[in-house]
C-alpha cells in the first residue's frame, strides 16, 4: 500500500477531477449519465498494512512514500482506517514493541477489520514461530480482542481464527461474508453496498439465467442470486471457492453454484471445445443453463482475448473493472455490438488516481 495524500478539506474537489477524468476515457462510448458513489472522507478502509520498523528499543509501523523508497515514514494514525483497527493499532504496537518474542524478527503487520467490529491481524516474520511465541499471541489476541494469524517462510499459526465475518447491508437485507486473511476482499465497505446496489438495480431489469466469472468469495454473487433463476459462478483461487460456497449457504442461497474454473476454462466450456469434470459436479448441468446474462469483474488486466469473444454470445452483460484503461480497451471490442445502458462511478480508494467503474451494456 503506498501512501495516501489524506486531504479529506479537499476530498470533493479531488473525486470531480477523477469522476470527470474517466467520464472522458469512456465517452466515445456513449454511456448514459454517470451515477457516483462517493467514499466517506475518512475511516473507510478495512484494510491496512504496515511495515513493523525498529529502531533501538523502539518499533513502529512504517509506510515509504514512492518518492524516497528507502526512507520509512512511521504511521502513529492511519486516519482512512476504520475505527476498529485505528483502536487497536496503537495498543498493538506497543504491546508488540515491548514483547520480546512477538517483537524480534516481525517486519509486516496487516490488519482486516469488518463493520461489526471485528479485527484479524497478520504478524510476518524473518523467523519461525514456536510455543512461547504461540502462547504470547494468545495472551495478546485474547488482551486486544482480535484474532491473531502468524506467517513466516512456510509456516502459518491461526490464533483464534483466520477469517472475519463481514455483515453488508444492501437494499436493507443483510448480506453476511465469511473473509479470509490475505484474501482479495473490497477495502471500502461503504463504497462496495453502493457497488452491490448498483449491480442489483441493473440486475433487476435482465433475463434468464447468470453467468458470473471472478466471482471471489461471492461479493456480488450473493445478493445478485435474488434476481435471477439460477447463477452459475466461477472463480479459479481454492480458497476463495471454498468461501464463496459458504457465503452462499450461510445467506439461504439455494439457487448458485461456485465451480473452480478460470474465465479461459469457462470459455472454453461455453465453446464446447473440452468437457471439464469439475462442471459435471454441478446440480444443474451447464446446457440446462438459460445463460442470457454475464457478470464479470476481472482483475486489472482487464478480460483476456478469448474470454471476450465468448461473452459475445450473451444478450447483456455487467462489467465492474478496476482499471478504467482497460475497460476502455474491452468496450472498444464490444461497442459495435453493445450499448451501455448503465454507468457507474464508484470511489474506493480515495486520494489515489484509482477508480472503480461499472457499465450495463445491451446487445444493440
Amino acid at each position: 500500500m503506498s501512501l495516501p495524500r489524506f486531504q479529506p478539506a479537499r476530498y470533493d474537489a479531488l473525486l470531480a477531477d477523477k469522476v470527470a477524468r474517466v467520464s472522458a476515457l469512456l465517452a466515445p462510448f456513449d454511456p448514459p449519465a454517470v451515477t457516483v458513489a462517493p467514499s466517506p472522507p475518512e475511516a473507510f478502509r478495512m484494510r491496512a498494512e504496515f511495515r513493523f520498523w525498529h529502531a533501538g528499543d523502539d518499533s513502529f509501523y512504517a509506510m515509504f512514500d514512492p518518492a524516497a523508497p528507502k526512507e520509512p515514514l512511521r504511521v502513529d494514525d492511519f486516519p482512512i482506517a476504520c475505527i476498529p483497527i485505528r483502536e487497536r493499532m496503537e495498543p498493538l504496537r506497543r504491546a508488540l514493541r515491548d514483547h520480546d518474542h512477538l517483537r524480534r524478527k516481525l517486519f509486516q503487520v496487516e490488519f482486516l477489520a469488518t463493520t461489526t467490529g471485528e479485527v484479524l491481524v497478520t504478524l510476518a516474520y524473518h523467523r519461525r514461530l514456536d510455543e512461547v511465541w504461540e502462547a504470547a499471541a494468545t495472551a495478546l489476541a485474547e488482551a486486544l480482542d482480535l484474532a491473531i494469524v502468524g506467517r513466516s517462510r512456510g509456516q502459518k499459526v491461526v490464533i483464534g481464527r483466520d477469517w472475519v465475518t463481514e455483515v453488508l447491508t444492501v437494499n436493507g437485507r443483510p448480506c453476511r461474508y465469511r473473509q479470509r486473511e490475505q484474501a482479495f476482499t473490497q477495502p471500502n465497505a461503504a463504497v462496495n453496498e453502493a457497488m452491490l446496489e448498483w449491480a442489483c438495480a441493473a440486475a433487476a431489469e435482465l433475463p434468464g439465467d447468470l453467468l458470473e466469472l471472478y466471482c471471489g468469495n461471492g461479493n456480488f454473487t450473493v445478493p445478485l442470486a435474488r434476481y435471477f433463476p439460477r447463477v452459475l459462478a466461477t472463480e479459479l483461487s481454492k480458497v476463495s471457492v471454498r468461501d464463496a460456497r459458504h457465503n452462499l449457504a450461510d445467506n439461504g442461497i439455494d439457487n448458485a453454484a461456485v465451480v473452480r474454473l478460470s474465465a479461459e476454462e469457462m470459455s472454453s466450456a461455453l465453446r464446447g471445445e473440452r468437457p471439464f469434470r469439475r462442471l459435471a459436479e454441478l446440480p444443474v448441468a451447464l446446457e440446462e443453463h438459460d445463460l442470457r446474462t454475464a457478470f464479470v469483474d476481472p482483475p486489472r488486466a482487464g478480460l483476456d482475448p478469448a474470454t471476450l469473444a465468448s461473452l459475445r454470445r450473451f444478450d447483456h452483460l455487467l462489467y465492474v473493472s478496476c482499471n478504467p484503461l482497460t475497460l476502455a480497451e474491452n468496450l472498444a471490442a464490444l461497442h459495435g455490438d453493445y450499448r451501455i445502458t448503465r454507468f457507474g462511478l464508484f470511489d474506493q480508494f480515495p486520494y489515489t488516481e484509482h477508480m472503480e467503474c461499472a457499465v450495463a451494456l445491451g446487445r444493440r
